[in-house]
């Protein structure tokens, strides 16, 4: 042990070598860092020759060295990686919560990056030559798309929600049916958030029935809203009772002073309804009705980033721009660009509405998957000896607590390899492979589902790494 730990080079020496200024020009760290890392590689060696736990080549060795600057690359390279990175989703569920729900649209995506590289008019106003507001980017799209008066954006849904019962309702009665007290992700419930932000929560009716007299019933002279909470996240099925946007709308006018507010949660700007796909309410419908105001989220049906919208009242929103809150909530000049750069596929019209991957995601033919299917599998058996591949009849989630009782049918690849397990093959997918391919697993078959699958930059990278699984 002495004779190994006599024989561990010293660092200038390390740092004299060809390998350490190779190491320089390829990982573009300076000097400093790279030595730094480097001493943290040698001590570790040293501890375990110490510990009697090295089994390594033995130091003094040429091998020693060329191991000692392997094991630095590797290093570095794991620690100046990016922990964010791209995922292949191939589980068909398109807003996949864990993998970062919607794919913004490539006019989205030119319009960060644009806006990323340059300065920008964030708050500026280019005619005035005076300072503007950042709110004025998006707004005028959202009254367009949603026929709204105003509307601002903040980041993200609960965040909206919060900001509307803090500034509105703060030490007032809002009126909420038990029913629509919800829990969404991460166990932040719509009855926490309300109590966080000072207004007094006042429920009425059942979990399955609610009827207007009891809302009726529970006004007083402290109610400052009536608020529904679209239910978009789950389904209660059965002897069930609620009342309609138009009722309480027409309830809240006669009523002075207080505000008709409803959370949609999903906020979907295209009618999904007429594909047959779900139920969820389009915004410009609830708008038209004459609710005062409307929260609901970038990321999910809207196919664009994270944020919260909202919209409704000019009253109502010039309120909650002006309140302390807004500035704590307030959306980032890169969320501000792929909002816009959505909006405008909306603002287009229905064949620009399609360039949203969630869309067209979501909007896809049975046919087209079917193709795709087929010739996926053509390609994978000529190359690939490996797998048992069949063709079945699935089907995908739209995901994201959206829609949760909408099931897409869809056309499954289900591959058994000859040799390992469907999971081993998942592992080898996932970790293996860059970018990471996630899929699902059902009944010890491997299943993916090319809904989600970019047919133009994913499918050659899944077909490949399906290719090198050996086993």
């Amino acid at each position: 042990m002495k004779e190994w730990l006599r024989s561990l080079p010293a660092i200038h020496e390390l740092q004299n070598h060809e390998s350490f200024t190779q190491l320089l020009q390829k990982t573009e760290l300076d000097y400093t860092q790279l030595t730094k890392q480097l001493k943290e590689v040698l001590d570790q060696a040293r501890e375990s020759i110490l510990k009697q736990q090295w089994n390594g080549s033995v130091p003094g060795t040429h091998q020693f060295i060329d191991d000692l600057f392997r094991t630095l690359e590797n290093k570095v390279q794991n620690q100046y990686s990016f922990t964010l990175e791209k995922i292949i989703n191939a589980t068909g569920t398109i807003l996949h919560t864990n993998l970062g729900r919607a794919r913004l649209s490539e006019n989205a995506i030119a319009h960060v990056v644009e806006t990323a590289r340059n300065y920008s008019n964030l708050e500026y106003n280019i005619k005035e030559g005076e300072r503007g507001s950042r709110h004025s980017h998006v707004e005028a799209l959202i009254r367009d798309i949603t026929g709204a008066e105003a509307a601002m954006v903040v980041n993200n849904n609960a965040s909206a929600v919060y900001l509307v019962l803090r500034a509105l309702a703060k030490d007032k009665e809002v009126i909420v049916s038990r029913g629509q007290l919800v829990e969404i992700g991460g166990s932040f419930r719509i009855s926490s958030i309300m109590e966080e932000s000072g207004a007094i929560l006042k429920e009425i009716g059942t979990t399955n029935k609610t009827h207007l007299y009891d809302y009726e019933k529970a006004l007083s002279p402290t109610t400052a809203i009536i608020m529904k909470v679209h239910t978009s996240n789950f389904k209660v099925m059965g002897f069930t009772k609620t009342v309609e946007t138009d009722e309480l709308v027409k309830l809240t006018n006669e009523q002075e002073g207080v505000i008709f507010y409803e959370d949609l949660g999903s906020g979907a700007l295209y009618d999904f309804r007429k594909h047959g796909i779900g139920e969820e309410p389009v915004v410009r419908e609830v708008i038209d009705m004459g609710t005062d105001v409307v929260t609901f989220s970038g990321d999910k049906l809207l196919g664009g980033p994270q944020a919260g919208i909202i919209a409704g009242k000019k009253a109502i929103i010039d309120q909650l721009k002006k309140h302390q809150l807004a500035r704590v909530v307030r959306v980032d000049k890169m969320t501000l660009a792929a909002l816009e750069g959505t909006l405008m596929d909306y603002a287009r019209g229905d064949s620009a509405m399609r360039n949203i991957p969630t869309i067209r995601d979501l909007l896809v033919s049975i046919q087209q998957l079917d193709e795709r299917a087929q010739l996926f599998v053509t390609k994978l058996l000529q190359k690939s000896s490996h797998f048992q591949a069949t063709i079945i009849q699935d089907s995908s989630q739209v995901g994201g607590g959206t829609m949760p009782d909408v099931f897409l049918p869809s056309t499954v690849i289900a591959l058994k390899h000859y040799t390992l397990t469907a999971e081993q093959v998942s592992r080898k997918l996932r970790t293996e492979t860059k970018p990471a391919i996630v899929t699902r697993i059902q009944k010890d078959e491997l299943l993916l589902d090319l809904r989600t699958v970019s047919l133009e930059e994913e499918e050659d990278i899944l077909l490949e790494a399906l290719i090198k699984i050996q086993g």
